[in-house]
């Protein structure tokens, strides 16, 4: 991967539905070697979808929390179980297998606080197995270039 595949990449990060024209003039390509460049990282796996970015609040979850969890047993079949219950949750959009004194870090969008602590308390906490949990509040995102 070059610097040009790495502007592709950046260009497309912004907006992944740029027309090729457009994008091959931001990189200085033509074209047809710009879509080929962009056939080729999405061929090698560099590439693996594009997304829709939503506004949350405007889908009723405007309360945004990041939720550590910590597991009384860190057997690979307690993960498992904690990973499909945590991904059967739609208030959960983001779970991450971590390092440090907690095994895992959701990003969990709500309706409000009332609906956040009946996903903290109600869906996270009543996972067997779950240990610790400790809660962080968005206030705000200066910076949000998730995909």
């Amino acid at each position: 991967m070059d610097r040009i595949d790495q502007r592709i990449l950046q260009e497309l990060r912004r907006d992944g539905r740029i027309a090729n024209t457009q994008l091959a003039d931001r990189v200085g390509l033509s074209p047809s070697a710009c879509l080929r460049r962009v056939q080729a990282l999405e061929a090698a796996g560099v590439i693996t979808g594009y997304r829709a970015v939503t506004d949350p609040a405007k889908l009723g979850a405007g309360f945004v929390a990041y939720l550590m969890v910590g597991l009384a047993d860190h057997s690979k079949a307690a993960q498992e179980r904690f990973e499909r219950a945590a991904s059967a949750c739609r208030e959960v959009v983001e779970c991450h297998n971590i390092t440090g004194t907690f095994e895992y870090l959701l990003r969990v969008e709500a309706a409000d606080l009332a609906a956040y602590k009946r996903v903290h308390t109600d869906v996270v906490g009543a996972i067997e197995g779950v240990r610790q949990m400790s809660s962080y509040v968005v206030v705000g995102s200066p910076k949000d270039e998730r995909g």
